[in-house]
């Protein structure tokens, strides 16, 4: 890798997040999930929804969530019903093992541990990195 030092820091921040990002595509593909599965599962943490419901939780189309669905109930983690109220209505609720999957990534803390093992003071970078973001959104 070329000498980090010399490097602008908007490029070793890009270079991080995507390093990082790698890391926990790996932790969660070892329990058959992607990073929109896992905020998929996320978003159902208080209850069954719909299809629609769960595009403008997770911030992606309608069209986007499907095949995302379609894994999660394929892997087990969901389960998919007609709503009784209203028959053209499918509510997406976690299973049993959806739960647990959910709750070990938690339990294990795995995205924060793939950080926090390699930096000095994983607190200073997170009060940073929210002042950074914040004073680039609130432009």
């Amino acid at each position: 890798m070329d000498d980090l030092a010399s490097w602008p820091t908007g490029r070793l921040l890009l270079v991080a997040a995507r390093l990082v990002e790698r890391e926990w595509n790996a932790v969660l593909a070892e329990r058959g999930l992607t990073h929109a599965g896992f905020l998929t599962l996320n978003a159902l943490g208080d209850g069954p929804r719909t299809q629609r419901e769960l595009a403008a939780r997770t911030y992606v189309e309608e069209q986007t969530i499907r095949p995302v669905l379609d894994r999660l109930e394929r892997n087990g983690h969901i389960s998919r019903e007609r709503d009784p109220a209203d028959r053209r209505r499918v509510m997406v609720t976690r299973t049993p093992r959806g739960e647990r999957t959910y709750t070990a990534l938690l339990a294990g803390d795995s995205a924060e541990r793939i950080i926090a093992d390699r930096v000095e003071d994983p607190e200073v970078l997170r009060a940073e990195l929210i002042r950074l973001i914040s004073g680039i959104h609130g432009q």
